[in-house]
């Protein structure tokens, strides 16, 4: 008898075990907190387990066990490995080695960041992504009912493009019953600069994804296919052709056992088949884009800010400590994507030193000194330009427009419908343009750097100049929902576009008549900012 309870505890530890990890999925990784607490849970079962076969119910009975002591003892060693080994791996005593965790490269702005088309300008935010998919959805009787769309809006590039892209998911633990045999038939994809949305329909369902509940459920597959790695974020991403994957990065530590996490290796997991490839970071194909998650870069930026001069600075005199602002964003370049954020001091001076570009591939870090408005701050300055109307203003989006570095802000309804555009100049941002397209609000900030006295020169500022003539052709066209006329004077060959809605005199003008026409320079057409006669 005495041999057959010994069995049946032994059997109860090892399925209480079994459920545990089945249901938590720790990494069998000496680096990972989550196999520590495994283990000393076990540690902790296996001594209750011997204390009440024992029927030891009082402290003297427990003081005079050897076994208990022992096995007490085993408990205490590893819960005091697990507290010294998180005191050596923290920034209190590795402070220089968390600091040096990324190399930020000082850049030249205008150099790196070249002035982009408006058809590749990501213009909706994550929260406007959700809309426009969750609309789509809305508009698919076939489906809705069953599915759902995960919240996941993951921003890579695809052929070029700025898209976000979120799986399906099942709408309730019923649909998941009476869908998961046909698996889930699509993913939303969604144009971030023109706002295309498309339901791409499969001819192979997604099989492995986040709301599947037993083995195809993609964290439990990707943990008994790797029980020692320990993974970060997750995104859902899609090749050149389209196909689904998901892309697992895998922490690396570097810093005792539990500190300095970067990313070590990504495996590729097809969302259709399950299959997995494995790559070195170094070695991931170049169409993954997130590999990096964007909150991992953050938090190292901030090590190598804050930590400039040692922990305990950091916490108290805070010399030459920097950190980033409070939000960040995405910026798509050399077919990759990187994030964006703004660089202030640790006191919240509501200005920036400069801003960062941190590459989600590859990690490489870009600094930039251009010191100017805090993100906030801008956001604050548009939003008070159109505070009559109650708009509210998304994380602005780092651009290069005409040499000068500047935020674009969308302006928001209550209902997270963009109704307006801003461009705010990082540097003066009391210059602050709005228009209902992004083009229209190009044109008023064109004209605004030119009225502020901003010139072209070696700094990569502006002028504007003068011209003088008879209109030998006319032409007009509605832009967006704006009227535009283009004049063309005799023997000078260029084109300016008058805005009918800035200059309504245009409309007096005719082939034959004299003008004088103040404009910036353009390729092909020059911008009007005033009409002078």
């Amino acid at each position: 008898m005495k041999r057959k309870g010994k069995i049946i505890i032994a059997i109860i530890i090892i399925l209480l075990a079994g459920i545990y990890y089945y249901v938590t999925l720790p990494a069998v990784n000496i680096h990972a907190s989550g196999f520590w607490l495994f283990i000393i849970l076990l540690a902790v079962i296996v001594l209750a387990a011997y204390i009440l076969r024992k029927r030891m119910y009082t402290p003297q009975e427990l003081k005079h066990s050897g076994i208990v002591k022992i096995l007490g003892g085993i408990a205490l060693v590893i819960v005091a490995a697990y507290l010294i080994g998180s005191i050596l791996s923290s920034p209190i005593i590795n402070a220089n080695k968390y600091q040096k965790l990324v190399s930020p490269e000082t850049r030249n702005f205008t150099e790196d960041i070249e002035q982009i088309s408006y058809n590749q300008i990501p213009l909706l935010d994550k929260d406007s992504a959700e809309l426009l998919g969750n609309r789509k959805m809305g508009n698919m009787v076939d489906m809705v009912s069953q599915f759902e769309v995960s919240s996941i809006y993951s921003q890579i590039n695809y052929n070029g493009d700025p898209v976000r892209v979120s799986p399906l998911e099942y709408a309730s633990p019923i649909k998941w019953l009476t869908n998961q045999s046909e698996g889930i038939p699509a993913y939303i994809k969604i144009d971030m600069a023109t706002q295309d949305t498309e339901l791409v329909r499969l001819d192979k369902p997604i099989r492995y994804s986040e709301s599947e509940y037993f083995n195809r459920n993609i964290y439990r597959h990707l943990r008994f296919k790797f029980p020692t790695y320990i993974f970060d974020q997750l995104s859902f991403e899609i090749d050149d052709d389209g196909v689904p994957y998901w892309v697992c990065p895998v922490k690396k530590y570097n810093i005792g056992l539990f500190g300095g996490q970067t990313i070590g290796r990504v495996v590729l997991c097809n969302a259709q088949t399950g299959e997995t490839i494995d790559y070195a970071i170094e070695d991931c194909p170049s169409w993954i884009d997130r590999a990096y998650p964007a909150d991992l870069l953050i938090e190292l930026y901030n090590y190598h800010g804050k930590l400039v001069n040692g922990f305990f600075n950091s916490i108290f005199g805070q010399k030459g400590c920097l950190k980033t602002t409070d939000g960040y964003n995405y910026l798509a370049m050399d077919d990759d994507v990187w994030v964006y954020t703004g660089i202030t001091s640790v006191s919240s001076d509501q200005s920036n030193v400069g801003f960062v570009l941190m590459n989600q591939r590859t990690m490489e870090t870009r600094y930039y000194e251009v010191n100017g408005a805090e993100e906030y701050s801008a956001m604050a300055s548009a939003e008070g330009q159109v505070q009559n109307l109650g708009y509210h203003a998304a994380f602005p989006l780092l651009l290069n427009t005409h040499n000068e570095p500047t935020y674009l802000i969308a302006l928001k309804d209550d209902a997270g419908l963009v109704k307006k555009y801003a461009m705010v100049n990082i540097q003066k941002y009391q210059i602050v343009a709005i228009g209902d397209t992004v083009s229209a609000c190009e044109e008023n900030y064109i004209r605004l750097l030119g009225s502020s006295g901003i010139t072209a020169d070696e700094d990569g500022t502006y002028e504007s100049e003068t011209v003088k003539g008879t209109i030998s052709r006319m032409a007009q066209s509605v832009i967006d929902g704006n009227s535009h006329f283009y004049v063309v004077l005799e023997n000078d060959g260029k084109i300016y576009d008058v805005p009918v809605v800035d200059f309504m005199e245009i409309v007096g003008y005719d082939v034959g008549d004299s003008i004088e026409l103040e404009y910036v320079e353009g390729d092909p057409v020059c911008t009007v900012m005033n009409i002078l006669s």
